[in-house]
């Protein structure tokens, strides 16, 4: 049997403050009932990811056409998070200073470092210099769909290396498990206007 992992709490509670805005409070509600959750999770500390990944999985079926953008603009609000809290100021500077061929690893190894905060019992490797992976997704575990469903992911990646490394950057997801792939498998590319 699997060990429940746990996941930061800001899988959550960056995307209820989007969920209000789109859906007002009805929705937010909506998705946190259809969740199991009576409220939002407690900002102190690790949570188990099962409530975060029901979160998601509830705002995919309630709001299908919605929930890659409302996902997405949640996992912006997360970077944003990570880059105020998480990420020491001058750490950033450094980043911004050095060419993206340097940076880019640097930031890659940060976030190896710190994945269990937001791959819970999932696995996350680097293969690639630019190239990710969460084996066993508990995002999406047990979903099914013809389409990657990792935009909160997603939108984690593009923004931290877009504001710290090169603002080129475009993270695509290119396979997910929900699609029957082994790995949810995340890779950054520059794109040229």
């Amino acid at each position: 049997m699997r060990k429940p992992g746990l996941i930061g709490p800001n899988a959550i509670l960056q995307l209820l403050p989007v969920l209000e805005q789109a859906g007002g409070v009805a929705l937010r509600d909506q998705v946190l009932a259809s969740a199991g959750l009576m409220g939002p999770p407690s900002d102190a500390g690790m949570m188990p990811e099962g409530p975060a990944a029901r979160v998601h999985q509830a705002l995919r079926a309630i709001e299908p056409d919605m929930a890659p953008s409302l996902a997405w603009v949640a996992g912006v609000r997360t970077a944003d998070y990570i880059m105020a809290h998480r990420i020491p100021r001058a750490a950033q500077v450094v980043l911004r200073l050095l060419p993206a061929k340097a940076a880019g690893p640097l930031l890659t190894k940060a976030i190896a470092k710190h994945a269990w905060t937001f791959a819970g019992s999932g696995v996350f490797s680097v293969v690639g210099p630019l190239t990710f992976e969460i084996a066993d997704n508990p995002i999406v575990r047990g979903e099914h769909s013809e389409v990657p469903l990792c935009d909160w992911h997603r939108a984690v990646f593009e923004t931290l290396f877009r504001r710290l490394v090169d603002d080129r950057l475009r993270c695509e997801e290119e396979t997910c498990c929900a699609m029957g792939a082994s790995a949810c498998r995340f890779v950054l590319r520059p794109t040229h206007s």
